[in-house]
């Protein structure tokens, strides 16, 4: 099982250390790489008050594993495994704040969490939302309390993640918050755990325009062979427990140690009897169909788990340069991911999260907004203002419905600063597509503008709308 850190080619020398995430979940456990040696986890908060304190002592509910493995998944430090099962952000604090009732979450719970850290991101120095919890359909921001709320987190300097969801085979678009337009909303891939690029490929993550005209998601990162913590005090604890102990015993011992730990173990009677081979072979394919990797560690999927891997590299850049905006670290991220080239655009947004690449980019403390694009397009006077920014561009014009898609009537100059820029008159009132064409060969949408729209060929127009 290749760790995370190893898989994203991640800089060790940023842990998050100083940066606080929160995570909004169904339920916690104060999981040993979180509070061993010391305590990391700043506060915990219980929306519905079944739990007011985080106890391990306490009996283990079954609603606890979801957020145990997203929080670990991030910042853990890989306590239990000798550091090998560590996140990204595995010394950063945490603050955990459970939405959940017995298990059930509502969509006034998610909002009331998110609210929650609002109220609490200075007392907290929380800089970092994770949400891999979703509301009931995609509706319009405005319509939305979660949505409503998530934004007004950015607002206030919180960079909010969100899963994608995993209903892409059904063609289900992403829920609250993850559809909210300024939120860094996380799809998958799966790397089949193998450090060739060439093997990767889309997981079935939640994926298309949102009611707001958004496209989400707008990054991939891992979603399956993720390695998680297996919820302590759970039978599936003591079995893995049980068969990593069997797994590592020799040949020679391995018979006798199997059948005195038969029973922890679910070791049929016909297996012992056959002998040593039959017994490494069922327990084999035992840790294979439970997906267990290590004695407290299991690999886990979905997109819950790419959240609070690019929650993590957020982490990574704020160390790096606590100066970053939430629009900045959205702008970084997108400018530095790597699309799947044979995979529709729609599917995967900017495409493969490079956590190296934008921490590198991170840390330019001189960054300001125009280093990262200019903006989305604005209409000022009865003109409208676009820009781009290619320092290798030779050419830049603009094809779209106001100019019938003519790529030579529209051409974009550079400016003193080296940034691309053109003004047209504004059209009458509408919606209007249009893409940027780079050196007369590369079609693209533009990266500062938010609202997208498949173009029908498996990629994407920007849009534009005229009022």
């Amino acid at each position: 099982m290749v760790p995370t850190p190893v898989r994203l080619n991640a800089d060790p020398r940023f842990t998050g250390r100083g940066v606080t995430i929160a995570f909004l979940d169904s339920g916690f456990y104060p999981h040993a790489d979180l509070i061993e040696p010391e305590n990391r986890i700043l506060a915990y908060h219980d929306l519905a008050r079944e739990r007011p304190l985080l106890n391990p002592e306490d009996k283990v509910q079954s609603w606890q594993w979801h957020g145990t493995q997203t929080s670990v998944a991030a910042a853990g430090n890989g306590w239990l495994s000798d550091g090998v099962y560590r996140g990204l952000a595995s010394d950063a604090q945490a603050v955990l704040v459970k939405a959940s009732r017995r298990g059930r979450v509502s969509e006034q719970n998610i909002a009331r969490g998110i609210e929650w850290v609002i109220e609490n991101r200075e007392r907290y120095n929380i800089r970092i939302l994770n949400i891999s919890l979703g509301g009931d359909q995609d509706v319009a921001c405005s319509r939305s309390i979660i949505g409503q709320a998530a934004e007004e987190a950015i607002s206030q300097g919180v960079v909010v993640v969100a899963a994608a969801g995993n209903s892409g085979a059904e063609g289900k678009r992403s829920i609250p918050p993850a559809n909210s337009p300024s939120v860094i909303t996380v799809g998958g891939y799966d790397d089949k755990n193998d450090l060739d690029p060439t093997t990767i490929d889309l997981y079935h993550s939640s994926f298309g325009p949102t009611a707001d005209g958004t496209v989400k998601p707008e990054l991939i990162a891992p979603a399956i062979w993720v390695a998680a913590p297996i919820l302590p005090g759970t039978p599936l604890y003591d079995r893995a427990t049980t068969l990593s102990r069997l797994w590592a015993a020799p040949d020679y011992e391995l018979t006798k140690l199997a059948t005195e730990l038969s029973v922890k173990a679910e070791i049929p009677i016909k297996v012992l009897r056959n002998g040593t081979a039959a017994i490494r072979a069922f327990v084999d394919s035992v840790l294979t169909e439970q997906k267990i990797i290590a004695a407290h560690y299991q690999h886990v999927d979905g997109t819950s788990f790419a959240a609070p891997i690019v929650a993590s590299i957020v982490a990574q850049m704020i160390e790096a340069n606590p100066a970053l905006t939430p629009a900045m670290i959205k702008k970084i991220l997108i400018s530095t991911a790597d699309r799947i080239a044979h995979a529709p655009v729609v599917r995967q947004g900017y495409g493969v999260v490079d956590a190296r690449q934008a921490l590198s980019l991170a840390q330019d403390k001189t960054l300001q907004w125009e280093s990262i694009g200019c903006g989305p397009p604005r209409i000022e006077n009865g003109k409208v203002l676009f820009f781009f920014s290619d320092d290798k561009a030779t050419s830049v014009s603009l094809a779209g419905d106001f100019n019938g898609w003519n790529p030579n009537e529209n051409k974009l100059e550079r400016d003193e600063h080296g940034f691309w820029r053109a003004t047209l008159s504004a059209p009458p009132a509408g919606v209007y597509q249009y893409k940027f064409i780079v050196d007369s060969q590369r079609w693209i949408e533009d990266p500062n503008n938010e609202m997208k729209a498949p173009d029908n060929y498996g990629g994407l127009n920007s849009v534009i709308t005229i009022k």
